[in-house]
């Protein structure tokens, strides 16, 4: 039974697999298209949301450190992620990955985490963006009813509780917005993609430029505040909590491995796309924090559009508001395209492997994409977007990621003692030690997250067993 469980896909027969009219899949992706689409996916929430919660709530200015942290442990991840993704490039990510590596029950947990990563990555960054949306209706004086315009649901140290708002309708309109491009196919996605990265680069340099000359240095004062007696919340444990908690703020380059099977050339442009977006944006991520907390004192920064309150607050830069909050809307609507369209990928993945239903599996053959997962993921993302609240999502997301880049780290090495022969077109220098660490580094920031985030992981992975026990381990077609 257990030889079962544990049984690997061949990884010639994946590749085989994947050539056979590549799945109905359409080959229309260039480097310059990862590039942006990386870009895209990561500039987003990562700046526009999570860092005003994530200095509030955990290092303060300090955030800064986290966000290097988080960046090494990016970079060390995104190197092994090259080499999975030039050597197999296939959709799937590191769920068909770890199918090769570790086995079928191992993949399909990972997968799972795959799902909620993206799943609740999409729906956190649609509660962004309705809060920039909302920030910049009320500067034209407008106002939605408050039974539209926030979550359902909140969460207040533990407790549950409704806010009287039937949902966020306008996180569920942008998910709605998003799934109508994706269905033109994934050329249309990555052309429009492009246009919104240009525009919203720009509205991040001109925040940076214009910023800096509104610094207030006393902000800086403690750089990094005390612990308040709690782990996790101040001082080097909330230094390192919100490195876990800003991870999320990376999660675009790993979203760009789904459409390996969707590029010209993976082997040579999967790891260009994903090392130079991932390393653009880290830079872009430590100036935008060192302006934003240096205009705003960072006790004051919990608020879902953090920037724009930097920008209201800035003497003189209140022209600069409307087109901050436009470039965030933008930005944030480029991350909830590739999320989706990453999410809608490993559904297709799995279900061709059997361990969902066949029907996510279906390409429509005009456009290319597998058009039943689109859906499924739009219409759970919309779902949650318009239930839950911004911090609840930001922490799942956080934990699933370390997970996945852990296990990404830990099979590049387990590959290379038990495949040694595999061609391999970029290879992680230094394995096993590079791979070692990165793997170390996530999971030190895991540890520092919230036990509630814990707590909704092990939920979630629960759900999943019983999936898979259920349903998959009778339709596998490796079985």
């Amino acid at each position: 039974m257990l030889d079962k469980l544990f049984k690997k896909k061949d990884i010639a027969a994946i590749l085989r697999e994947a050539s056979q009219s590549n799945g109905g899949l359409k080959r229309n992706l260039t480097a310059t298209n990862l590039v942006t689409l990386g870009i895209g996916a990561i500039v987003g929430a990562g700046i526009f949301v999570i860092t005003g919660q994530a200095a509030a709530e955990y290092a303060g200015p300090a955030l800064t450190i986290s966000f290097i942290i988080s960046a090494v442990a990016c970079v060390l991840a995104g190197l092994c992620y090259s080499e999975f993704a030039a050597m197999i490039p296939v959709s799937g990510s590191v769920y068909s990955y770890s199918y090769a590596t570790m086995g079928e029950l191992l993949a399909w947990f990972i997968g799972w985490t795959l799902v909620l990563e993206y799943l609740f990555a999409c729906s956190s960054v649609a509660v962004g963006w309705s809060g920039y949306m909302l920030s910049l209706f009320d500067s034209w004086g407008i106002s939605l009813p408050p039974q539209i315009a926030q979550s359902t649901f909140y969460y207040d140290n533990g407790v549950w509780g409704w806010t009287g708002s039937l949902l966020n309708l306008p996180a569920v309109f942008i998910v709605a917005v998003v799934w109508a491009l994706l269905m033109g196919g994934i050329k249309q996605s990555a052309a429009i993609n492009n246009v919104i990265v240009i525009i919203k680069i720009s509205v991040i340099l001109l925040f940076i430029g214009f910023g800096l000359s509104h610094i207030d240095t006393s902000n800086y004062t403690p750089y990094i505040p005390a612990n308040t007696g709690e782990a996790g919340h101040f001082g080097w444990s909330g230094i390192l909590r919100g490195a876990g908690i800003v991870f999320f703020a990376f999660l675009g380059f790993d979203a760009l491995s789904t459409a390996a099977q969707e590029t010209r050339n993976p082997q040579r442009d999967m790891p260009r796309g994903i090392l130079i977006s991932l390393l653009v944006c880290a830079v872009l991520y430590m100036l935008v924090t060192t302006v934003l907390t240096g205009i705003v004192r960072y006790d004051e920064l919990s608020v879902p559009a953090p920037i724009a309150l930097a920008i209201d607050r800035a003497e003189g830069l209140t022209w600069l508001s409307p087109l901050i909050k436009l470039g965030a809307i933008a930005g944030l609507s480029s991350v909830i395209l590739v999320m989706s369209l990453g999410q809608s990928r490993i559904y297709y993945a799995i279900a061709k492997d059997g361990l969902l239903p066949p029907v996510l599996a279906r390409v429509n053959p005009r456009t290319g994409i597998p058009q039943n997962a689109t859906i499924l993921a739009s219409c759970a993302t919309g779902i949650i977007a318009g239930l839950f609240p911004l911090q609840v999502l930001n922490e799942l997301v956080s934990i699933g990621t370390l997970l996945a880049f852990t296990i990404v780290c830990v099979s590049v090495v387990i590959l290379r003692r038990t495949r040694p022969e595999l061609n391999r077109p970029f290879k992680t220098p230094f394995s096993p030690y590079l791979p070692l660490l990165g793997a170390a580094i996530c999971v030190i920031q895991m540890i520092f997250l919230p036990g509630a985030a814990w707590v909704r992981l092990i939920g979630w992975t629960i759900i999943g067993l019983v999936i898979y026990f259920l349903y998959g381990i009778k339709h596998s077609h490796l079985r």
